[in-house]
């Protein structure tokens, strides 16, 4: 397997870039997604509660991983229903659940940072295909889904056309509340896997430290790849390279400061 100061940069960076790529949808509609951090730590406790009483076996990480991105997801559509049908403003409403997420977490762990044992679950986290690792691949290969998805379909153009400008984007026949839902279910659900990617190198949720203040690089990664925090213009590869870039920077302080 490859190793060096490359391989722990990527590493690093994968969870940023699940984080950055479901800001990036929701900064598109003109909105804001404060709580992917606590989702994070959720989306961990759930999995180490899970694993804890499960055992060891490949039917159990999958279980786990299917269980977390199901509750990330639900927590994610709140998120939306705040904010596309009661109409609260983004930060207000994503902010609530940034600090509800954490004692939802705490709630599911009973209040102990939680350790499980899995080989499958880390191997998510810790493994090498062709010397390369795994969390990175998966990574890779999740923000070309989306952009696929966002790309070769009107999803992307109606998401920026809500950030542009709501009303137009409605007389045009757009309906900007499903879209609204959709975008924070999805940043729900990458949140969750990047908690999933965090709490699996070492097969322990930090309750208080997963995820913590990760909400502020996600949004670095989406401006530094050129999106308007004004909404109607985002860049998933943009989000990518800047995903990378804040990884890099913080290893290099790393290693100058050790």
């Amino acid at each position: 397997n490859l190793v060096g100061n490359l391989i722990d940069i990527l590493r690093q960076a994968a969870p940023i870039m699940m984080i950055a790529i479901g800001m990036s949808l929701v900064i598109a509609t003109g909105g804001i997604d404060l709580s992917v951090g606590s989702l994070m730590a959720v989306a961990g406790a759930v999995s180490m509660e899970f694993l804890s009483a499960a055992g060891d076996s490949f039917g159990a990480a999958l279980a786990a991983v299917g269980l977390a991105l199901v509750i990330t997801g639900i927590l994610g559509a709140v998120n939306g229903l705040l904010v596309a049908y009661v109409g609260l403003q983004p930060f207000i409403a994503t902010l609530v659940l940034m600090l509800a997420g954490r004692g939802i977490a705490k709630v599911i762990t009973g209040g102990q940072n939680t350790t499980a044992s899995n080989d499958a679950f880390r191997w998510i986290a810790n493994g090498f295909v062709i010397g390369i690792p795994v969390v990175f691949i998966l990574a890779v290969l999740i923000v070309i889904a989306v952009g696929w998805v966002v790309r070769r379909s009107a999803l992307g153009l109606m998401i920026e056309a809500i950030g542009i400008n709501p009303r137009a984007s409605r007389m045009a026949g757009i309906k900007p509340k499903g879209l609204l839902l959709t975008a924070y279910i999805m940043s729900g659900i990458l949140a969750g896997i990047a908690g999933i990617m965090s709490v699996g190198s070492v097969m322990t949720v930090d309750i208080s430290r997963t995820g913590y203040q990760l909400e502020l690089d996600a949004i670095l990664a989406v401006v530094i790849g050129g999106a308007s925090l004004a909404g109607g213009k985002f860049s998933l590869s943009g989000a990518f390279v800047g995903a990378l870039l804040i990884a890099t920077l913080d290893k290099t302080c790393l290693l100058y400061t050790s």
